[in-house]
Parts: structure tokens; C-alpha cells; sequence
């Protein structure tokens, strides 16, 4: 079969829907429309004589053809994107596209204090960020690169450091102590309200304390679970209940005396966040520019 330019394009397209496992999301990440991609495959797979995907409406998935056809190509197409990549060590100003998928955390932790001076400094790099707290395939979904807190990067990628370990704090309005009380050891907060965390794999955090060496895990009661920090903070800050984050999501609300630290000689101290990516694929310079402005700046 001779190659043409058409399939060329249609086989990179395919590539991206076997990845994402789902049209929408790869249209996203190539920046096509769905029908467009659903357009391609179907002469791709007319011209080839073969099924490459089985579709329904709730999955995509590939056939054994299909599974074949990505195994065989899969690795030139990456081949010839990090040469692309690698040619902008010869362009005056660096340019591209990175894709990141970030806890929420990260998001406002390490990069918002960054992204101001990414921006100005590489203008033709554009970002593209998923923030998200579930654990996710972070190849799978089509990214470059994730952060998350130390201990919860897969074993089977690059990680680098980008903050310092993190002490959690539990904190309570004014108004809430001045109400229930402060409590004077964790297994006091089984008399108080506390806002539970839910985690990316849906299950519920336990808060850990550790004070001279003894560690604790306690299942707090409390009339609300969550995952969103700024809806914590507000809900704390309101009075409806203890919450527990990391300490630099909480000093501005502390300064102002919106929230208090209870339990402080039992604050722990957390893995700090890294960014982690697959070794198999070129580091993009985007991403090597931003890891460094991360250190450069230190936000944490």
C-alpha cells in the first residue's frame, strides 16, 4: 500500500483516538472536532479493508487489528515529533504546546504563582491544564507531564521535586471555636464537625497527625464530603465545620484571622509535590522551561 499524505493524517489521528480511548478527548488534544475524527477513521479503516476500533456509546476500543496498527506505528510517529522538538534549540524564542494534569493543589500552589512569568517570558509556548484530583493515566489522557504529592507517582515514571515537604494543618473559623470548643488532641475531633475529604480514587481520607514520633489516623465525623479547596475554605471560614489542608492554602485566611490552626503540635509534614512524565518520550522544552522556572521561583 503507498502512503499518502491523507494517510498520514488519518493514521496520526487514530493514534490519538486509541490513546484517549474517546473522540471528544482526542478532538481536544489535536484540536479537530469529534465527527472529523470519526470522519477519518472511517476512510481510513475502508482504505486499509480492516476494522481497526469497535465503537459504542459508552467505549472505544480496538480491535486486534487495530491493536497491531498502533504497536506498528505508534513508536515512529513519537519518533518524529521529538525530532520536531528538538529543533527548537534552534529558534531564537521557544514555542509550542505542553499539556499538564494537575492536582487541584498544584494548580494554585505552584502554578498559579508561575504561570505570569512563563507567559511573559516564553509568549509562544501555549499551556494547556487539566486540573483534576482523580488518579489518572496521565499518558493515557494525552499529557506531557503531571504533578502530584510525592508517594503518588506511578513507579513507572520520571519524577522530579519541585516543592519541599508541605505540613496540613486543621483550622476552624473564630466563630466555630468561640461555638464547639478547641480540641486538644485529635481524638477530640470526634466531637466536632469536620469537612471530609474525599480522594481521587473516591474514597475517604483519614487525617493523620504525628506529634514526638506518635502517629495517628483518625476517621473524623462531620456533615460534609468534599474535593474542592476553595469550597473548604469556604465553608470553614463560615463556620460550618473544621477542615484540614495544606498550610499554604490557609496562611492568607490565617493572617487575616478568617481561620485559626487547632491541633498545631500535631501538624504533619506531607510529601511535596513532583512532576512526573514518561520516560519513553523526548521531554518537551516547554515543559523543561517550566520545570525550571518552577525552581527558579520557588513558590513553595
Amino acid at each position: 500500500m503507498q502512503i499518502s499524505r491523507t494517510d498520514l493524517a488519518d493514521f496520526s489521528y487514530f493514534i490519538a483516538i486509541a490513546r484517549h480511548r474517546n473522540f471528544r478527548r482526542a478532538g481536544l488534544a489535536l484540536g479537530v472536532s469529534a465527527s472529523a475524527l470519526s470522519h477519518s477513521l472511517k476512510g481510513l479503516e475502508g482504505r486499509l479493508g480492516v476494522r481497526l476500533l469497535n465503537r459504542t456509546s459508552r467505549s472505544v476500543t480496538l480491535t486486534a487489528a487495530g491493536e497491531e496498527l498502533l504497536d506498528g506505528i505508534g513508536a515512529p510517529f513519537e519518533a518524529i515529533g521529538a525530532a520536531v522538538e528538538r529543533l527548537n534549540r534552534y529558534r531564537a524564542e521557544p514555542m509550542g504546546r505542553i499539556r499538564l494534569n494537575v492536582l487541584e493543589h498544584a494548580s494554585s500552589l505552584i502554578l498559579a504563582p508561575v504561570m505570569p512569568v512563563f507567559i511573559e517570558r516564553y509568549p509562544d509556548i501555549r499551556i494547556d491544564v487539566t486540573v483534576t484530583n482523580h488518579l489518572v493515566d496521565v499518558t493515557a489522557q494525552g499529557a506531557d507531564a503531571g504533578i502530584r504529592y510525592g508517594g503518588t507517582v506511578p513507579e513507572d515514571m520520571i519524577a522530579q521535586s519541585l516543592s519541599a515537604p508541605i505540613r496540613w494543618v486543621v483550622v476552624g473559623s473564630p466563630a466555630y471555636l468561640a461555638r464547639f470548643g478547641i480540641p486538644d488532641h485529635p481524638h477530640a475531633l470526634a466531637d466536632h464537625r469536620c469537612l471530609g475529604i474525599r480522594l481521587g480514587d473516591d474514597s475517604i481520607y483519614s487525617w493523620e497527625f504525628e506529634k514526638a514520633g506518635e502517629v495517628l489516623t483518625v476517621d473524623v465525623p462531620g456533615p460534609v464530603i468534599l474535593d474542592d479547596t476553595h469550597f473548604a475554605l469556604d465553608l470553614a471560614t463560615g463556620g460550618a465545620g473544621l477542615a484540614y489542608l495544606p498550610e499554604p492554602c490557609v496562611a492568607p485566611l490565617v493572617a487575616r484571622d478568617a481561620l485559626r490552626v487547632v491541633l498545631a503540635d500535631w501538624a504533619p509534614m506531607g510529601p511535596g509535590f513532583h512532576i512526573y512524565y514518561s520516560g519513553r518520550r523526548q521531554l518537551p522544552t516547554g515543559l523543561r522551561l517550566l520545570i525550571d522556572l518552577i525552581r527558579e521561583l520557588r513558590p513553595l
